[in-house]
């Protein structure tokens, strides 16, 4: 969703399939940008990612992944560089392929359900947001703003 609405708003490129994943690009200001979707399993996200950063030829310290986070309250945006990976198997993929977790993040909190079973857990990730459509669509914008914050050095 963040993506989607990054694209949109950069007014970049009709995506195209490529990395095993949806690739939109184009230019934010002066910074030339790329957004992928990954296609593959959240958990082998690293396996679309590796292959576009190599192509691309974009250094480490450019790479930003936007993620969900449970550990983050619903609403919370945070952005760091680096750091553990909280059990979370996207970013364990992407580690895996990129060689290093020393990536820039911007993670999005979604919340935590009520119960550690890890069935529960992952319903709820993958589910729909359960929040009213106003508070998730200031999520995202959020989420966005954070982006662009990274994007364009003010971060």
């Amino acid at each position: 969703m963040v993506a989607a609405r990054l694209s949109e708003r950069w007014g970049l490129s009709r995506a195209k399939d490529r990395y095993r994943g949806r690739l939109a690009e184009g230019k934010v200001g002066a910074s030339r940008v790329a957004v992928l979707c990954p296609q593959t399993y959240m958990n082998d996200a690293g396996r679309s990612v590796g292959p576009a950063r190599g192509a691309l030829k974009v250094a480490l310290e450019h790479v930003l992944v936007v993620h969900d986070e449970i550990d983050l309250a619903f609403g919370d945006v945070r952005t760091r560089l680096g750091g553990g990976l909280a059990g979370h198997n996207g970013l364990k993929s992407l580690k895996r392929e990129l060689g290093s977790s020393e990536f820039m993040r911007v993670r999005v909190g979604v919340g935590r359900p009520a119960s550690t079973d890890p069935e529960i857990v992952s319903a709820y990730v993958l589910g729909r947001f359960r929040e009213p459509a106003d508070e998730v669509d200031g999520l995202i914008d959020d989420a966005c703003q954070a982006v662009e914050r990274v994007v364009l050095g003010m971060e």
